[in-house]
């Protein structure tokens, strides 16, 4: 199904939603419990619910009595293991008083381009989705090391989204909406909406930003959304303290209008011919 719409999103079959370490890790851990319980509210009305969750080196870091991120690959992947496994507690937790149980996929770039292993990620999301677990995703850092240095999930997520052939992806970040440059900066103003094919070179998404906790930015946002949304899935950025609005397709946050005519369905993905 594809919206036009972010209204669509209170209606959609199947919803991904990615979060970013900075809303989930330090003094924000505690924002974990509203973001459950806006999933847990989609859930409760049948929507199917993907978690595409960052944070495992940030979750990590404290237990390794780390100030700021590590920049050697070695401990990014000890942090990652540690993390990991907290983070997921954390999760369970919060679901638990709604009787959802979650399951952990850990996916890397290279899952998702071979076709053995993307047909088998596949069978095992719309499994869980079927059995009506909340599958909840992320890299698997302790092994993806090129993610870990320069990657972010953003695009996991849009990835993820093809994969399960999602009606809509919901990106979670700092800030309510995307804008025409830095929100800081004179004359940025909010973008409501971007209709498929919208020239946005004229804009100013900036970089990547590395922080203390994970990497991510506008600009990794608006790649992810537009690589969603020409496979047909409707996107939309907002601020994670909206996650409750977003899910019942409030007008907030930036919405990118999807293909209306998809090259292929959104949930078969990049096809590769495998050597015989």
């Amino acid at each position: 199904m594809t919206f036009s719409a972010r209204q669509g999103i209170a209606t959609a079959r199947r919803v991904v939603v990615k979060v970013g370490s900075s809303s989930i890790s330090g003094e924000n851990a505690e924002k974990i419990g509203p973001i459950v319980d806006a999933l847990a509210e989609a859930h409760g009305r049948g929507t199917e619910v993907v978690l595409v969750s960052s944070g495992a080196i940030a979750t990590g870091m404290p237990f390794l009595q780390l100030d700021e991120r590590p920049s050697d690959l070695a401990t990014q992947q000890a942090a990652a293991a540690v993390g990991q496994n907290v983070l997921i507690y954390r999760y369970q937790a919060a679901l638990r008083e709604y009787g959802i149980v979650a399951g952990q996929v850990l996916l890397t770039a290279g899952d998702l381009e071979n076709p053995t292993h993307r047909s088998n990620a596949r069978r095992a999301m719309e499994r869980l989705l079927g059995l009506r677990i909340l599958p909840i995703v992320n890299e698997n850092d302790t092994v993806a090391t090129h993610e870990i240095r320069f990657g972010d999930n953003d695009r996991l997520a849009a990835l993820v989204a093809q994969l399960v052939g999602a009606d809509a992806l919901v990106l979670l970040s700092d800030i309510e909406c995307l804008y025409t440059r830095p929100p800081g900066e004179p004359g940025a103003t909010p973008i409501k909406r971007v209709a498929y094919g919208d020239d946005l070179h004229g804009f100013e998404f900036g970089s990547v930003v590395v922080n203390s906790v994970g990497t991510g930015g506008a600009a990794t946002k608006v790649s992810a959304a537009r690589l969603a949304a020409a496979s047909g899935i409707g996107v939309l950025v907002t601020s994670a303290d909206l996650v409750g609005q977003a899910l019942t397709g409030a007008d907030i946050g930036t919405w990118f209008q999807p293909n209306p005519e998809p090259a292929a369905p959104a949930a078969t993905g990049p096809v590769r011919t495998a050597r015989r």
